[in-house]
């Protein structure tokens, strides 16, 4: 692909990215949404961080890694532990980055 065909389908894409999220911005309080679906978009965010970080801990080089050596998710199962008892962000960050970086160290 030249430069003369890349410079507009980059411009649309960029147009077309903006409009779907301007569209929830500027729809936000002016249609009301059914019951059922704003308690479930409670949900999103939780399903967002959870698609985004579970491939990371269980993912190396293409290929599915559950072994006590995968010391991301080693880190990661005992800061699921930490976040579930406490509730503390501080504390399930400290705790399994702590022990990535003691992991990854020893």
């Amino acid at each position: 692909m030249n430069d003369v065909a890349l410079l507009p389908l980059l411009s649309a894409i960029a147009v077309g990215t903006f409009l779907l999220r301007f569209s929830f911005i500027f729809l936000y309080g002016r249609i009301s949404l059914p019951q059922w679906l704003h308690r479930s978009m409670r949900f999103v965010p939780a399903a967002v961080l959870s698609a985004l970080i579970f491939p990371a801990l269980v993912i190396r080089n293409g290929a599915l890694f559950l072994s006590p050596d995968n010391h991301r998710l080693v880190a990661g199962l005992l800061a699921l532990a930490v976040a579930w008892k406490t509730k503390n962000l501080l504390a399930t960050t400290v705790v399994g980055l702590g022990l990535f970086w003691l992991l990854t160290y020893l």
